[in-house]
């Protein structure tokens, strides 16, 4: 249901009053550069058509009223525009209160809250980035609804502060960064030291992006990523007594290899090496694609995995048999993980001919060792967040 004449009727269904004011905000996939985003590393995502669709009309009091058609059990939520705090019970509109907070902080009060009817098409759980998308919509809203004037650099600077000061999650800017800045048919190689970028045409006319869904829910992932982050704060600061650097990323391999003696605890020294090495690597990606180095590019995001796996370790047994089961078909460039880890999906980059032998076969490894078979979509690029 993403037509838009079901959502507005929706958004009538629940509301009892019709409007005409409709957003989306895409997803997003990570094709290499996999938790280099706070370790001032470079990041290649691009947008994709899965997202998250709002309808919207103001109200005359301060109160925001929110209804999800993905949790219709949980009904419609209320809060005021004065006063916002966290709260557990808020669910998922704890994305929007803390971006309405930080927005009102940065511009002042609105003089107004709103309806807002949410109907997301990313799967649960699947490592698409869900949350960024739904705060970046926010943005987006709030530019339409308060004239704000926000640039797309702000909004995602203010999903990333949502995340980790409303919510307390260490993560990156890379996917509020995407989201809020995609264009169509490119992939953006983001600099998350300076936020300086560049759009890369992502010329694939022969192969297709291939997500393949573990369905694995997505355990201890908040915990274990802030984990991950410590380890790279602990290395920085054994480098930077041997070398000066500001962050990671600033390294190249040799000069981790030089200074690595720095790190004394070997798990710590690992978490480094695939910051550095994965920096590296994504910058020899992007510099491939344009040169329309396919092959190198997918070997590039093989090695990614084997790093994920071995030095960052954030695959699980699911995620790691998808991308091994991925490299033994015909026709695959390259696979990866995607996103933070601990389960969610992976990403191929397959032959148009080859693409549904590739899915059966795939799905028949991992529901033969699994006992549940895992799902397959075609990601296709998306423009950033807008109103429609």
């Amino acid at each position: 249901m993403n037509h838009t004449k079901d959502l507005l009727q929706r958004f009538e269904d629940i509301y009892g009053y019709p409007t005409e004011n409709l957003y989306f905000s895409p997803g997003r996939i990570n094709l290499i550069g996999e938790h280099t985003d706070y370790n001032g590393g470079k990041v290649f995502p691009c947008a994709i058509t899965m997202g998250t669709y709002a309808v919207v009309a103001p109200r005359e009091d301060k109160m925001v009223y929110a209804f999800s058609d993905n949790l219709p059990e949980l009904g419609t939520f209320s809060f005021s525009l004065e006063g916002i705090v966290y709260e557990k019970e808020s669910s998922w509109t704890n994305y929007i209160k803390g971006m309405l907070l930080y927005i009102q902080e940065k511009l002042g009060n609105f003089s107004h809250g709103f309806d807002l009817f949410i109907y997301g098409t990313i799967p649960n759980g699947a490592s698409l980035s869900s949350s960024a998308s739904l705060e970046v919509l926010t943005g987006v809203i709030a530019n339409d609804l308060y004239q704000a004037n926000l640039s797309g650099e702000t909004i995602a600077k203010l999903g990333m502060r949502v995340e980790n000061k409303f919510l307390n999650l260490n993560s990156g800017i890379m996917d509020q960064f995407i989201i809020a800045n995609a264009k169509k048919g490119h992939a953006l190689l983001l600099d998350t030291n300076t936020l300086e970028y560049e759009q890369i045409p992502l010329n694939l006319p022969d192969h297709k992006i291939i997500i393949m869904n573990s369905l694995t829910r997505r355990e201890l992932v908040d915990s274990e990523y802030n984990t991950r982050r410590e380890q790279c704060e602990e290395a920085l600061e054994m480098l930077q007594k041997v070398v000066s650097i500001s962050s990671l990323g600033d390294l190249s391999e040799s000069e981790f290899e030089k200074y690595k003696y720095a790190i004394t605890d070997s798990v710590v020294a690992r978490r480094a090496k695939h910051a550095v090495y994965e920096n590296v690597r994504t910058e020899k990606a992007a510099e491939a694609l344009k040169n329309n180095q396919l092959e190198a590019f997918g070997q590039l995001m093989n090695e990614s995995h084997l790093s994920l796996h071995k030095d960052y370790e954030v695959t699980v047994k699911e995620t790691d048999f998808l991308v091994r089961s991925a490299w033994k078909q015909e026709g695959v460039l390259g696979a990866r993980m995607t996103g933070g880890g601990f389960g969610g999906c992976c990403i191929a980059i397959v032959e148009n001919d080859e693409v549904d032998a590739f899915i059966d076969h795939v799905g028949a490894d991992y529901e033969e060792e699994f006992d549940f078979a895992p799902e397959f979509y075609i990601a296709e690029t998306e423009d950033g967040a807008q109103k429609i």
